[in-house]
């Protein structure tokens, strides 16, 4: 395995994150655990969860995955051994502590105090906001529109709340997720004016069918030392080549809940696809995992966050590190970027 410092910290994480939102769903608690045996035994010791997990949300299976994480914990004792990423969510249903923005230290507190319940730990190690309450793009929207009545809570007050319970030893750094270059921006900036906690990471969308991390933020990434952690590395599944040539593998994210997952149904996604497939068996490579090096080794990358439903599927990606990528690959990688560029933002 291969390790990289989260921020400008000396704590090591493994370049490959335990991705863990179908639990739950997609999951067992039997598969959930077999998935965290191995994967602690391969050295993943960086794991991501959500108090909204398992995926797609639905009030019936709210805290499901953190509450098999706990199940594991108490089960084999290693909680020191695994460094944890959970979430608070943003804007949600009224099954969400009655709905609207989250961010606010009444929300942020009942969030942290079930999160910690479900985990049966006393701390996280990277507690990360889900995505922005303001009225920004992220999820893949477009056109973005600018609305100066939108009311959400001020940064300072957010990263304040999240001091407190730091001091507490609640929480032991903080991150963001789906966050602009401003928001990442005025965080890191009103951490310094304020003498508030750092953000040390941003958990974005990164992939070969969506590069847009690299215009703006993979910049910030590098220079304050807050690391990308990217999630949805493979597309849903699409950089596998699962989907390849109209095929739906039963029980699959987009057999299962195709509705849900169309960020990556565009009209390029097949023929890109199709263009990373022949670059991958042109070099004897696995496409999975010619996909997934090619973001861990990004130096604007701190980690990657895999999601596996089948034990197969997680060797192969855990797997990923030990393959090598030349410059011939890295640069026909990119023709293809070049030809149909962010097909999928």
């Amino acid at each position: 395995m291969n390790y990289k410092k989260l921020g400008n910290t000396d704590l090591k994480v493994s370049t490959i994150c335990l991705g863990t939102m179908t639990w739950g769903e997609q999951n067992t608690q039997d598969e959930g655990f077999e998935q965290m045996d191995y994967a602690l035994d391969q050295g993943v010791n960086f794991w991501d969860t959500a108090e909204i997990y398992s995926v797609p949300p639905k009030q019936e299976t709210f805290g499901n995955t953190e509450l098999i994480i706990g199940n594991w914990f108490e089960r084999t004792k290693k909680r020191d051994q695994v460094i944890l990423a959970s979430k608070v969510c943003g804007p949600m249903r009224e099954y969400v502590r009655g709905g609207g923005n989250q961010f606010g230290e009444k929300n942020i507190t009942e969030a942290l105090e079930g999160s910690l319940k479900r985990l049966k730990t006393d701390y996280i190690d990277l507690y990360q906001l889900h995505w922005p309450e303001r009225k920004t793009n992220f999820f893949g929207k477009l056109g973005y529109e600018h609305d100066d009545n939108n009311e959400w809570t001020r940064f300072v007050d957010i990263l304040g709340c999240l001091k407190k319970f730091i001091e507490q030893g609640k929480i032991k750094h903080i991150g963001v997720s789906n966050e602009t270059p401003w928001g990442l921006s005025k965080y890191l900036e009103l951490s310094k004016e304020k003498n508030l906690p750092r953000v040390l990471s941003v958990q974005n969308p990164y992939n070969l069918l969506n590069r847009t991390y690299e215009i703006g933020l993979a910049e910030i990434s590098i220079r304050e030392q807050a690391g990308l952690l990217a999630y949805s590395p493979l597309a849903c599944g699409y950089l596998s080549g699962k989907y390849r040539n109209n095929q739906l593998p039963k029980d699959s994210r987009m057999e299962r809940d195709g509705n849900f997952w169309t960020r990556y149904v565009k009209p390029n996604t097949d023929k890109v696809v199709e263009e990373y497939y022949k670059i991958a068996k042109k070099h004897n490579l696995d496409l999975t995992q010619m996909s997934l090096k090619f973001l861990e080794i990004q130096p604007f990358v701190t980690s990657v966050i895999i999601g596996a439903t089948t034990m197969e599927q997680l060797k192969t990606n855990i797997e990923s590190v030990n393959i090598k990528l030349t410059d011939k690959i890295f640069n026909e990688i990119n023709e293809v970027q070049a030809i149909y560029p962010n097909p999928c933002p």
